[in-house]
């Protein structure tokens, strides 16, 4: 164990550096990486006497809001007992967690928006989902503090490219090295320990925080791939094989964690795993030949902004309606299973669910409607976004000399009331000019009744 007493040592030397007392920010995602950095940064402060902890140590954890449901709540779990323990013993330490914000959300933008399953070609989903809410974060707590040190739980023996990637950022002469983030350094003080010796230490030594180490090893053991680690630039990559990883990650072929999980038992998950089967379906490009026809039905021939969706025979636009709607049957479905065992448990929040309504709207999407959708799961009825409006229906149909009268001014006032659901830059001059536009030249219109057979 002589290597992790000189790891300690090293972590409790920069810790008492003179460096203005720079805030050390510590990534912790729960796996077997990050427990490890901060059971040994909780030890090295322990041995520091207390009149000298005044460096403040935040530490964060990333939740996409697509995270594995039994991940994430061992996860939650222990981040309570992090912080609490943290009190108790008088440490400088506080937890916090980030989230995308609601435009940026998966659901949102697969659902609402209808962008296409992520791929290594448009992996739209680690800027907004990782990178924008870390970064804004870091960047906060530097503005605060003027400087930030990230402990990260990154490993030479994880793979060449990293041991690669930390040799060439190294600063000489220092244990930190750069960072993308300016007026940031990072510092990897398990760079040098083996995947055994991780392992040994985590079996002999408790969580300092009441951790269930044994757990952990256990979800390591049902699933296979390693660690999804602090992302902050789009270099990183996919941590879909993850056990810590997004539970719709298509930018990989497989989820061999997933089917892993399924096949020792959590059965609840199938429903999850042929949600993400059907969204890697439909981006599917083994045989170009396929492909095309694969675009034509998944995929509209124009994009959101009125420009044409179709290249080289196929179509590049966002998911036609009907994919959508059936995504979020699918997810709710899902939802519903899993909240029979964990009440409390979500797949996508409320607030989601009333933005992708809206946006459905200005994308003037009427025949589908998440209300009904989600009462025809759930049984019961709910109204995002204004959608059960009668009263005001069968005055305006009495007032209106003609249908097309009457759904124009529905639609709206519909984005009257959408306004203060969910901010958006352009505004509700914006919306009503396009609802307009629509109806003078009505080009989604026309598309979405040609493919009314869907």
């Amino acid at each position: 164990m002589n290597v992790f007493k000189k790891v300690i040592t090293e972590i409790r030397d920069q810790y008492l550096e003179i460096d203005n007392n720079r805030p050390w920010i510590v990534a912790f995602s729960g796996g077997k990486d990050s427990t490890l950095l901060l059971q040994l940064t909780w030890q090295a402060i322990l041995d520091i006497p207390q009149e000298l902890r005044t460096r403040k140590i935040y530490v964060i954890c990333n939740n996409t809001l697509v995270e594995n449901p039994s991940v994430l709540k061992f996860v939650d779990t222990q981040l309570v007992q992090i912080q609490k323990a943290a009190t108790e013993q008088s440490l400088p330490i506080t937890v916090d967690q980030t989230t995308p914000e609601l435009e940026n959300s998966f659901w949102v933008n697969l659902i609402g928006k209808g962008y296409p399953a992520p791929n290594n070609m448009f992996r739209w989903c680690t800027e907004r989902l990782k990178i924008s809410p870390t970064t804004k974060y870091i960047t906060e707590k530097i503005s605060k503090h003027g400087e930030a040190v990230i402990l990260i739980g990154t490993r030479s023996d994880e793979s060449a490219a990293r041991a690669k990637s930390i040799k060439k950022h190294e600063v000489k002469g220092t244990r930190l090295r750069e960072h993308p983030l300016p007026n940031a350094n990072s510092f990897a003080p398990i760079k040098d320990i083996a995947t055994n010796e991780l392992w040994e230490y985590l079996l002999q030594v408790k969580s300092a925080w009441g951790g269930d180490n044994k757990k952990l090893i256990s979800m390591y053991n049902n699933a296979s791939g390693g660690d999804c680690p602090l992302v902050v630039d789009i270099k990183t990559p996919s941590c879909g094989n993850s056990r810590f990883g997004c539970w719709v990650c298509t930018v990989v072929k497989k989820d061999k964690s997933m089917e892993g999980l399924i096949d020792t038992g959590q059965d609840w998950l199938i429903p999850l795993m042929n949600i993400r089967d059907f969204l890697a379906g439909t981006i599917d490009r083994t045989d170009p030949e396929k492909y095309k026809e694969i675009s034509k039905k998944y995929r509209m021939p124009i994009r959101r902004n009125k420009a044409s969706g179709i290249f080289n025979d196929s179509n590049i636009g966002p998911y036609w309606p009907w994919v959508r709607a059936h995504v979020l049957e699918e997810v709710l479905k899902a939802q519903k299973i899993i909240q029979e065992e964990e009440p409390d448990q979500r797949l996508i929040t409320y607030q989601e669910l009333v933005a992708i309504q809206v946006i459905w709207h200005r994308d003037f999407i009427f025949e589908k409607s998440v209300s009904e959708i989600y009462s025809n799961i759930y049984k019961k009825k709910v109204d995002f976004a204004g959608d059960n409006i009668e009263k005001e229906k069968k005055l305006l149909k009495k007032i209106c000399n003609n249908t097309e009268e009457f759904e124009l001014i529905n639609n709206l006032l519909k984005a009257q009331k959408n306004k203060v659901l969910l901010v958006r830059k352009t505004g509700l001059q914006k919306d009503i000019e396009n609802l307009i536009d629509e109806h003078i030249d009505p080009t989604f219109t026309d598309v979405y009744k040609n493919n009314r057979t869907k």
